[in-house]
């Protein structure tokens, strides 16, 4: 009809700008297995099995470090290559480095790549994009480098390793560090350092700020400037919350893992005093998505296993190189819970009253990621004849993209690694697509039904 207006038809990508994220993510996944499948990445020189590949790949792209061959001794120098890149790739946000590559090449970004940074990051506007992508960017550079070159300095002159070893293996664990991957090059990970606090603090702390969230460390890194030149300190909600969240967590799990394995002459009973605290602390701080392990987790207590396992599927911070359910979700459901007992009509923390679309987001994403360990753990249980709590503290590493396992990784048939492929992927993805489809979702209604309470309890 003339004269009439054109409808301007939505695009996909326009609105549900996370579906992007799990496309870049999988086709990067399967590219990095692509390039593993080669004669060149393995030490042998033999083709490696597509199902082995993608595994490596999942786990290095999810920054997960379940693995079902050993990285030091099967892949070659290549092959490790390739999969430092993956992790650095998949924790820093495979949108986030298009958007940032696109930024430094052409010095502007297209509003969709903006739309997809700003849901992978969780930036809170448009235009803070360009400043929270350079910041991103900086702060990893400059974290990595300074774990990398301490841990570098500490192989060299603790243990004569060569100039060329040493940078080598500083600069790649510093980068897994950071980005929770937990991957490492030795055979047994880091129980070779269990008694160094020179190797195990950095590393433990190079997680820690991996996994509070690229939000939080930008926010905190403002704040300091600001400090510095006389202006007021204020931190956001999110900020505290997962501050103070971080904190219970890192000294509630370094207590029970003390109580529970301080006599275990298998794990922390052959240290000494000192050397218990420093190892379970390290344990308590991998617990957080790293992967890394220190005493062997296979000779652990089934309660040490337990507590282990919530830790792992609470994770970490948000948009950051940790997985689980998130520590701001936990804290949340907390305060419900809270609420609740009281009796009070809203939920609270920390002075703020939270959004009643806040809690059900919240309850959403932990009943669901409930219901997926399980429905994992069922399904591996069915190929593996492994006890059940190993099957799932492999199950919950596994989604949480910790990357600690019991040693039964490699045991599980095709199927089952499959299975895991499939936990490692919705782990690391499922939280933020989760939650941004229920934010897009999300509309007013004119009406409303008619009240009723069913019985609870």
């Amino acid at each position: 009809m003339a004269g009439q207006v054109p409808r301007v038809r939505r695009s996909v990508f326009a609105a549900h700008p996370a579906r992007t994220l799990v496309g870049a993510f999988g086709a990067v996944i399967l590219l990095g297995a692509l390039v593993l499948m080669l004669p060149v990445s393995s030490q042998g020189g033999g083709t490696t099995g597509f199902v082995t590949a993608l595994f490596t790949s999942t786990s290095a792209v999810c920054v997960t470090g379940l693995v079902v061959v050993d990285t030091g001794t099967y892949w070659s120098g290549f092959g490790e290559g390739v999969i430092l890149a993956l992790i650095q790739v998949g924790g820093f946000g495979i949108m986030t480095m298009a958007s940032l590559l696109a930024l430094l090449v052409s010095g502007k970004l297209r509003l969709r790549m903006q739309l997809t940074a700003q849901a992978e990051t969780k930036t809170l506007g448009i235009g803070d994009v360009r400043r929270v992508l350079l910041g991103v960017a900086g702060t990893t550079l400059a974290i990595e480098l300074a774990v990398g070159a301490w841990l570098a300095l500490r192989l060299r002159f603790g243990y004569d390793h060569s100039i060329a070893d040493s940078t080598y293996s500083g600069l790649f664990h510093a980068v897994s560090a950071f980005n929770n991957a937990g991957f490492g090059l030795n055979v047994d990970s880091l129980t070779p350092y269990a008694q160094d606090p020179f190797v195990t603090l950095p590393v433990a702390l190079a997680v820690i700020l991996g996994g509070i969230g690229f939000p939080v460390l930008l926010e905190l890194l403002r704040h300091r400037r600001r400090k510095r030149l006389g202006g007021r300190r204020t931190w956001s909600l999110h900020t505290r919350m997962t501050l103070v969240t971080t904190v219970a967590l890192l000294v509630t799990g370094t207590v029970f893992t003390c109580l529970l394995e301080w006599s275990n002459p298998s794990t922390l009973g052959r240290l000494d005093w000192s050397e218990k605290l420093l190892n379970g602390f390290f344990h308590s701080a991998m617990s957080r998505t790293a992967g890394f392990n220190a005493i062997d987790i296979g000779a652990m207590e089934a309660s040490t296993l337990l507590m282990t396992c919530t830790l792992m599927f609470i994770g970490g911070g948000s948009a950051g190189t940790a997985g689980g359910i998130k520590v701001t979700t936990f804290a949340v459901l907390a305060a419900a819970i809270v609420a609740e007992v009281r009796g009070e009509p809203d939920s609270s923390v920390m002075g703020r009253r939270l959004a009643p679309h806040v809690l059900r987001q919240a309850l959403t994403v932990a009943l669901l990621a409930v219901g997926l360990v399980i429905a994992g753990t069922l399904a591996l249980l069915t190929v593996s004849s492994a006890p059940l709590e190993a099957v799932l503290f492999e199950a919950v590493s596994a989604f949480g993209t910790v990357g600690l396992s019991t040693g039964i990784t490699a045991d599980f048939p095709a199927s089952g690694q499959l299975v895991l492929i499939l936990l490692m992927f919705v782990g690391r993805l499922g939280p933020v697509t989760l939650v941004s489809a229920l934010a897009l979702r999300e509309r007013t209604r004119r009406y409303q039904l008619p009240e009723e309470r069913p019985v609870i309890g």
